[in-house]
């Protein structure tokens, strides 16, 4: 059975107010009146403030070129934009708490682990993120942090909590950044749900202990999937629906990329057959 998510999917207020108030266009909601000036600061931001030309991971990289390079390391010195974790985080803030599961631990996330034995069928996605200390005007490889992940399946669904995947695990796994900050995660590519730009959610703590237990969060934030790899996956069997989504909403107009996503578009490729590679930076 597939989800049936809304505009209001992410938009939880008391997981999403606090995220605005914190975002970038935080300034304007304090001369505004109360909740309808926080959501005007997800209007679209044209300058995208936070932008660096000198970092990789900004530009998108479609299916036909040779590398993803945002996994190499980032000159910006801007901290990647916190978001919310929508009602779906499976860290104990809203129900259920995955990361103290023994077994969450780990780089495959298509089959569910424990006593769920579901797999996520879908066009296979690697993920690579590099976890980056920013510091005193610097960027350095934060090694030995730890990146919780987790993403819709193919059909919009969120395990643990859509109608269908109550009893499913999968889509979500822990990983600890290595010497140069570096975490990989083996997924699928996720679908664009109603109301929601293709996008991937992400915590990282300070440690892996700290994640396995849901303590000392460093960033919550989103990974944005570009639009002409997006395209592609859902021209495949599986996806119907997703055509329809992707069309009818943008980076420009999604209520987290709005106001600015040149730090979350991961660069992508690969193709249908073998697979995509993203790539992003995550500075923090």
């Amino acid at each position: 059975m597939t989800a049936d998510h809304s505009h209001e999917h992410d938009r939880g207020l008391s997981h999403d107010l606090p995220t605005l108030l914190s975002r970038r266009r935080a300034l304007s909601v304090f001369g505004g009146a109360g909740l309808v000036a926080a959501l005007a600061a997800c209007a679209p931001d044209a300058t995208n403030t936070a932008d660096t030309t000198s970092d990789p991971s900004d530009a998108p990289t479609t299916g036909s070129t040779d590398s993803g390079s945002g996994n190499n390391a980032s000159t910006s010195t801007d901290e990647i934009p916190e978001e919310t974790a929508g009602p779906y985080p499976g860290d104990g803030s809203n129900g259920v708490n995955v990361l103290t599961e023994s077994g969450i631990v780990r780089s495959d996330l298509t089959k569910s682990f424990g006593s769920a034995s579901g797999v996520a069928e879908g066009v296979p996605l690697t993920i690579k993120l590099k976890v980056l200390n920013v510091n005193n005007g610097t960027s350095a490889a934060l090694a030995g942090a730890a990146v919780y992940l987790w993403h819709c399946d193919r059909e919009g669904r969120y395990s643990l909590y859509s109608d269908g995947v109550t009893e499913e695990n999968y889509l979500r796994g822990v990983q600890e950044s290595d010497a140069d900050g570096n975490v990989t995660f083996t997924s699928i590519y996720p679908a664009a749900y109603s109301g929601r730009w293709p996008h991937i959610h992400f915590e990282v703590y300070e440690s892996l202990q700290a994640a396995t237990t849901a303590s000392s969060k460093l960033r919550t934030s989103q990974l944005a999937l570009p639009e002409d790899v997006s395209a592609q996956v859902y021209a495949t069997e599986g996806y119907e629906q997703s055509v329809r989504n992707l069309e009818q909403t943008s980076l420009d107009s999604d209520m987290v990329f709005s106001d600015g996503y040149s730090l979350q578009l991961a660069a992508v490729n690969g193709d249908v057959t073998s697979g995509y590679t993203a790539t992003l930076n995550v500075p923090v």
